[in-house]
Order: C-alpha cells, then sequence, then structure tokens
C-alpha cells in the first residue's frame, strides 16, 4: 500500500501536543495529541476492503502491510495523533472528550485529487481514554466494519471500513454492565472519511474560549469540506452552519428511509460533514416501532429511539449554534435556521416516503394516509423492510394473510387481516392518482427499498462463526451488503427468527466495545 503518501495536515494547522504521553488528562489549548499505536505481536488480518483501498489512493494490500493495518512499525513520515473534543451526552454536559482509542494517521489524496483520513480504532490508549484501555474487541469491530460499509452501498453518508484484524490479545469486557467481565478477542479496524470532525470539536473552543482556534477550526473546515461556500465575514459562518443543517437533516431522512437506528446521538457522535458515525449500539428496524431503541443505556427514557432521531438532531444543532455563536453573533439568524429545520425535515421525509410507496409527487392527504399507515405498522409489529419487498409483489388474486404472514412479529388474525386490508385498499386508490405509469413506480420502489439489511441477528451469527475460526458467512454478508437492492441471498431477506429475541446482541445493546 502507498501509505509513504499519507499526510498531516492538520496537526501541522492547530495547536497540539508533541509530548506523545498517552496518560488520560486535561488538554487544554490544543486540538490533538501525538500519541503511537499500541502495536500487536501476533495479528491476524480478517478482512480487508479492496475496493476502498484502490478508491481512496492505498492501493494493493501486500502481506508486509499488515503492520500497518494494526499500527505495528511505522515509518518515520507517519506521525500518529488523537483529536480533543467535547460533547452532550445524553442530554447533558460532558465536557472533554476525545479520541479515546482513535489514533489518526493521517490524510491521503487519491488520483482524483479526494483526500480521506485514515484512522485505527483499537489500537491503544489516548489521553481521552477517560481511563479506559483504547482497545476493542471482535464484536463491536466487525459491527463497525461490515455495517458502516452496508450504509455506504445502501446510498447513505459515511465513514468506512478499510480493514479488520485480530490482535492477538484477549480484552476484558464487562458486556452488559453487571458485575460479569469475561475475555473477549481483540480487533483493530481501520476506517476512513473525508474527515472525523464532529460537533464536539468546535463546542470544546467554544467551551474554553478560544474563539481564536474556533475561528481557524471553522475556516479550516469549510475551506477543506465545505467549497460551495464562496460569502466572506460572518456570513460564511451562517452559510456554514446553514449547510450543516441541511446535511443533518437529509441524513436523518435516509436513516429513516431504511430504518437505522444510531442508538446514541450524542453531539460527540455527529459529523460536521452529515456522515453516519460511530457505529456502537445500533440497529436496523426489524418490527417498526417509533419507540424502538437498540441501546440498553437509554433505557427507560429512550431518548434515542428510532422516532426521536430527527428530534434529537435538532437539539443537537442547538448545541452547536451555541458553539457557533461567537462567529456568528446572530441570534435571530440561528434561531430562524432550526425552526425551520423542522419544516425542511418533514417535507423530506415525506417525499422520501413518497418514493417507498411508489408515488411521483407528495398530495394533498399524503400526511394523513402516512400517520394511518405508521400506526398500522405499528399494531400488527410488521417487518419494516419487508413490508415494502411485499407491497411492490403485491397480487390482489392472492390471499392477503398469506401474502404477509412473514412479514408480521404477531399472529394475523381476522381483525387485523381486515384493517390491512382496508390499508391496501386506500393505498390502491392513492396509487391511482399517479401520472406515472404502474412500471415507473414499481422501479421507484425498487431503488428506495432495500431487499437486503444488515440485521442484528445476523451480525450475532457471524460473530459466532469467526469467533469459531470460521469466514463464510462474512464473505456472504459482504456479498450480500453490497448488493442491497437486489435479494441475493433469499434466507437474509426474511424476518428475525424468533430464537433470537431474548439473546443480548440480536435486538438490544450495551455500549460495551
Amino acid at each position: 500500500m502507498n501509505i509513504e503518501n499519507i499526510q498531516q495536515p492538520f496537526i501541522k494547522k492547530f495547536p497540539g501536543d508533541f509530548s506523545g504521553n498517552t496518560m488520560q488528562r486535561n488538554t487544554p489549548k490544543v486540538l490533538f495529541s501525538t500519541v503511537n499505536p499500541v502495536g500487536f505481536d501476533h495479528p491476524q488480518l480478517i478482512a480487508f476492503n479492496k475496493k476502498l483501498s484502490e478508491e481512496i489512493g492505498l492501493g494493493k494490500f501486500e502481506e508486509k502491510d499488515l503492520d500497518f493495518l494494526v499500527g505495528n512499525n511505522l515509518p518515520e513520515n507517519i506521525k500518529t495523533y488523537s483529536t480533543v473534543y467535547a460533547g452532550h451526552q445524553f442530554g447533558n454536559w460532558a465536557g472533554q472528550l476525545g479520541d479515546g482509542r482513535a489514533i489518526l494517521a493521517g490524510e491521503i489524496t487519491n488520483s482524483s485529487g479526494q483526500k480521506n483520513e485514515v484512522q485505527w480504532k483499537g489500537a491503544g490508549a489516548t489521553p481521552y481514554s477517560r481511563h479506559a484501555d483504547g482497545r476493542a474487541v471482535l464484536r463491536s469491530s466487525l459491527r463497525e466494519y461490515l455495517m458502516s460499509e452496508a450504509m455506504f452501498h445502501l446510498g447513505i453518508p459515511t465513514t468506512r471500513a478499510l480493514s479488520l484484524a485480530f490482535t492477538g490479545e484477549d480484552v476484558v469486557r464487562d458486556i452488559m454492565y453487571n458485575g460479569n467481565p469475561q475475555y473477549e478477542k481483540g480487533a483493530v479496524i481501520i476506517r476512513t472519511a473525508e474527515s472525523f470532525l464532529r460537533f464536539g470539536h468546535f463546542e470544546l473552543m467554544s467551551a474554553q474560549q478560544e474563539y481564536k482556534t474556533l475561528q481557524e477550526l471553522t475556516d479550516f473546515t469549510i475551506e477543506n469540506y465545505f467549497k460551495e461556500i464562496q460569502s466572506e465575514g460572518n456570513q460564511k459562518y451562517k452559510d456554514f452552519f446553514e449547510s450543516v443543517c441541511r446535511r443533518t437533516a437529509d441524513l436523518m431522512v435516509e436513516w429513516y428511509r431504511v430504518g437505522f437506528v444510531h442508538g446514541v446521538m450524542n453531539t460527540d457522535n455527529m459529523s460536521v460533514l452529515g456522515l453516519t458515525i460511530d457505529y456502537g449500539p445500533y440497529s436496523m428496524m426489524d418490527e417498526y416501532n417509533l419507540n424502538f431503541t437498540p441501546n440498553t443505556t437509554d433505557l427507560p427514557g429512550r431518548r434515542y429511539a428510532f422516532g426521536r432521531q430527527a428530534q434529537i438532531s435538532q437539539w443537537n444543532l442547538w448545541q452547536l449554534a451555541n458553539a457557533l455563536h461567537p462567529l456568528i453573533k446572530d441570534e435571530k439568524f440561528l434561531e430562524d435556521i432550526l425552526n425551520d429545520y423542522g419544516s425542511y425535515f418533514w417535507e423530506s421525509h415525506d417525499k422520501m416516503l413518497c418514493k417507498k410507496f411508489g408515488f411521483d409527487e407528495l398530495q394533498s392527504g399524503d400526511e394523513d394516509f402516512f400517520t394511518r399507515w405508521q400506526s398500522l405498522m405499528q399494531d400488527l409489529q410488521l417487518d419494516y423492510t419487508l413490508f415494502f419487498n411485499e407491497l411492490e409483489k403485491y397480487d390482489d388474486q392472492k390471499d392477503l394473510r398469506l401474502q404477509f404472514e412473514n412479514v408480521s412479529y404477531t399472529f394475523l388474525n381476522d381483525e387485523k387481516i381486515s384493517r390491512l386490508e382496508d390499508f391496501i385498499k386506500d393505498y390502491q386508490f392513492r396509487l391511482e392518482k399517479n401520472i406515472i405509469s404502474k412500471e415507473k413506480s414499481l422501479e421507484i420502489m425498487h431503488k428506495t427499498n432495500p431487499k437486503f439489511i444488515l440485521r442484528n441477528y445476523l451480525l450475532y451469527q457471524c460473530i459466532e462463526e469467526i469467533n469459531a475460526g470460521k469466514t463464510e458467512m462474512l464473505e456472504k454478508l459482504t456479498h450480500a451488503l453490497e448488493n442491497p437492492y437486489h435479494t441475493i441471498y433469499p434466507e437474509f431477506s426474511a424476518k428475525r427468527p424468533s430464537d433470537y429475541d431474548d439473546i443480548s446482541g440480536c435486538s438490544m445493546l450495551s455500549c460495551s466495545s
């Protein structure tokens, strides 16, 4: 791989701590600290993303590159570092946080001039580890490796995964935080993104009243990642904030389109570029439930439940607005943009739902139709993805119960079938208002509704197999997630088996990783 081409523009631009000290500590007046990956004596490669490596400019993998993939024996041109930021966690100000076990190698530029940051996760402690060991386990590492790639192929802005490797270490984790720690296999991934900048980077500089660095950071972000912004003065910062709001709203709509639930939408887990970032206790939606949260830490309040993600993203943007206020200096502008956020989101959301149903455009009465649909989905415990797949294949000559019985997580009695019949009639009546043909309507649905989603129970099975030394399921899941709008493996395009309902890691997860 072309690791000699990795550069460090960020650490050349901003104040940092070059001590290399990994002791957990506060680092005021800096944005990063240099730190070396811990190094692993007996690594073993599990997966390598060849297509991504070529795409970002790292080139082909050779056996000697395994050292780089786990942070061993790095060349002199690479000065590794971690960044400091802050955040609101579950609605409370947490103060200084930072890259606790994420270590940046730097930035690589491909032949087209596109830049991507390259970062290890699980390669050891940093000054921002908050007394943790900086390691990661296979369980969480595989989940991030596969899910970030699944989101990319679904067409959703996201960080991506380059490699996954065993470290050769065993790591102690208390998976359910119930006083039952156990050894698990350690792992490290490399992930990439145009940038890993978060809301929390700006929050920390503002909270510390480091306004000069805040301005420099914002200028750097606009110059490198928001090239469409050409304005000057504080209008530039207004345009930046408005763009972050739009990107965030667009991301939320995409999450709702495929049924993705992040699980821990703290401000330190929010990308200013509008990327899906930090795959912890996430889940794809099985049975439709606006109150579903995959994160055990989020109970009982369900702050980050599926149906609240847009609201929480707006709340997080309020915190970013407060952080950027010293640059923007216009309370009314910030309030207007944030108040308009809901209108923009709901209009975009409903247009997205129109595509899922095959409607050519949003019409009067569609909002009521969507509300009735949500009620039906929840009451009949219908699988979110499979419902739309079945709707695409609906045949009024076939028995409705037979068509939808494998879509529901409850028995469809006569009353429920009657409700479903009424809804289907309403749906057929609404389709008749389309100007486009039925074939065009189905084409829109096929492009909008995935046939494969990476369900938690499939990930659980894959983790179990890799722990047992098998890779067949990993290979099949990788093939399936690269083709999410096609049914590659019919057995993967099915609702969660009841055997997995109460198994930790299949529906609910902790933040343990």
